[in-house]
């Protein structure tokens, strides 16, 4: 799960560390419109559901947290 999502993410944002970041939104290298594309591709990839309530910066600051997400939203 961890490599699709890095995966996803460089596709989005090529350039970036994703192996290693850990403060994705909060050191603006993710933006909102970032955001969208990758909840879009997250939800079509791992077929979950994330709601808004899920939108918040430290679910997307890495990718730790973001395979921590995902695995909630399977649950």
């Amino acid at each position: 799960m961890r490599a699709k999502i890095i995966e996803i993410l460089t596709e989005i944002c090529p350039g970036i560390d994703f192996e290693h970041e850990t403060a994705l939104i909060d050191d603006g290298l993710v933006d909102s419109l970032d955001i969208v594309s990758i909840v879009t591709e997250l939800m079509d990839t791992f077929d979950v559901e994330i709601n808004v309530e899920d939108l918040q910066p430290e679910n997307f600051n890495s990718v730790d947290a973001m395979v921590e997400l995902i695995e909630r939203a399977q649950a």
